[in-house]
């Protein structure tokens, strides 16, 4: 008998504490679906468009100041509705980490918030009826409105660029470029005549932290995890080229983190190429400037930034470098109740004496977030005293494969496994959602005893 209480206490312990952790990993949202108006009913309206860093991290802000006020209702609209954690991004393309655990669940983390979501593609702004219009004629209100659309990629006008390269601006690219190395991969183990150098040439175009990723990832693909999966292609005769225009690669970095991020690329016998500038991209060629020609039918970009092309379409003071003409409160200027913040906004850097503006980094973009919320509450408020926005970085964490990374934080600069560790430790806990928090780990994990399944999924239509 005592053994049967025992065992039901023990059982009994056990779902309560399963039915605690569970509350804990899926907390309660704000709102009970019953009890919260529709967004257009409330008093106060904040309009954001863009679910990226910058748009998440006000719209979050907003609704945690407002939590005991019934007059502020949040909507954020934006192109998809999922919220991808950018530094991650590049673990896709070795398989390191699966793409659902870094596209977040934007809806739910908002509507947990307080905040109304709405997936649609922006068109148009209209200052003077305050309303914001979107695919097949819908219009929202607003009375503050924070723009943050985010970026894209910058061909700077490089003949074949766009037609010949991918990009690396999201989950889906970063498939893509894993999909590339396996479909080359698939081809070459067809092939009985001699196999072209091009098919097994991979180029990445740019040296900052995404490129430099990018090709780490590349090589981690190739030498870890297709390796055995295809013992007749000699995984070395697979060439990864990097190249910088400038001097450096990393050149926001310390010159002692740059060399040793190009010691161990060269290490992984990845070419980096320095002062290399493309001049036309082919379907089989990288031209540079000088005459230089590199044979290769795999090119992935990574070397420039613009603002969204639709802010161009918005109306508002415009510079088609820099993005959407901002003052230090992040304000849009001419207009009292629009902002712009992230990659879409041109917010001048109080540090730089030339003029420069505030780089479109992650760590910059929930910055602004940040003030934003901050400076939208004290219009509503009708407070005047508004706070302007100082650039403060904290440091940059790359890594290089899942054993090595360079890592400067707040001044301090350490490199190698330690590193590498820092980095993923620092990059987890800031994860949104709990689920990816304990999937994203589960996959560390497991990539330590296990190889990763890597596979190309392919739709109907390309075969």
């Amino acid at each position: 008998m005592n053994g049967l209480v025992k065992g039901g206490l023990a059982l009994g312990g056990l779902v309560l504490g399963l039915g605690i952790l569970r509350r804990t990993l899926n907390p309660t949202p704000r709102y009970a679906p019953w009890e919260k108006p529709p967004y257009s009913e409330f008093e106060k309206k904040v309009l954001i468009l863009g679910g990226g860093f910058g748009g998440y991290t006000a719209a979050t802000d907003v609704c945690k100041e407002t939590r005991g006020r019934d007059d502020v209702g949040v909507l954020v609209i934006a192109r998809d509705n999922f919220f991808t954690f950018w530094p991650m991004v590049p673990g896709i393309v070795s398989s390191d980490i699966d793409a659902r655990n870094v596209a977040q669940p934007l809806r739910r983390a908002l509507i947990l918030a307080g905040a109304s979501f709405r997936r649609a593609r922006v068109t148009g702004v209209d200052p003077d009826r305050k309303v914001v219009q979107a695919d097949s004629g819908l219009e929202f209100p607003y009375d503050q409105l924070i723009i943050s659309l985010g970026g894209q990629p910058n061909f700077f006008g490089i003949p074949g660029v766009e037609e010949h390269s991918l990009t690396m601006r999201g989950v889906e690219d970063a498939e893509r470029v894993r999909n590339r190395v396996i479909e080359r991969f698939e081809e070459v183990s067809l092939i009985r005549d001699e196999v072209p150098d091009s098919k097994l040439a991979f180029v990445v175009i740019g040296g900052g932290a995404t490129g430099v990723e990018v090709a780490s990832e590349i090589h981690t693909l190739v030498h870890e995890h297709l390796a055995p999966d295809y013992p007749n292609i000699d995984p070395y005769r697979v060439r990864i080229y990097l190249l910088e225009a400038l001097p450096n690669i990393l050149p926001e970095l310390d010159p002692a983190l740059r060399r040793a991020a190009r010691t161990r690329l060269l290490n992984e016998r990845i070419e980096v190429l320095t002062g290399a500038m493309a001049e036309e991209i082919t379907a089989d060629a990288v031209k540079l400037k000088g005459g230089k020609q590199i044979d290769t039918e795999n090119v992935i970009w990574t070397a420039g930034n613009r603002p969204n092309q639709v802010v161009q379409d918005l109306g508002l003071p415009y510079d088609e470098r820099t993005g959407i003409k901002v003052d230090l409160t992040l304000r849009v200027e001419g207009h009292s109740d629009i902002w712009a913040i992230g990659d879409c906004a041109a917010i001048q850097d109080v540090h730089q004496e030339d003029g420069g503006v505030v780089p479109p980094t992650a760590q910059a973009a929930i910055q602004e977030g940040h003030l934003a919320a901050r400076n939208v509450l004290k219009i509503i408020d009708g407070e005047d005293d508004l706070g302007e926005f100082e650039y403060k970085p904290l440091g940059q964490l790359v890594e290089l494969g899942s054993d090595f990374a360079v890592n400067e934080v707040m001044g301090v600069r350490f490199t190698g496994v330690i590193a590498a560790v820092f980095w993923r430790m620092a990059y987890l806990v800031r994860l949104n959602s709990p689920q990816s928090k304990l999937r994203v780990a589960a996959d560390w994990i497991f990539g330590i005893l296990l190889r990763p399944a890597v596979t190309q999924i392919r739709g109907t239509s390309e075969e």
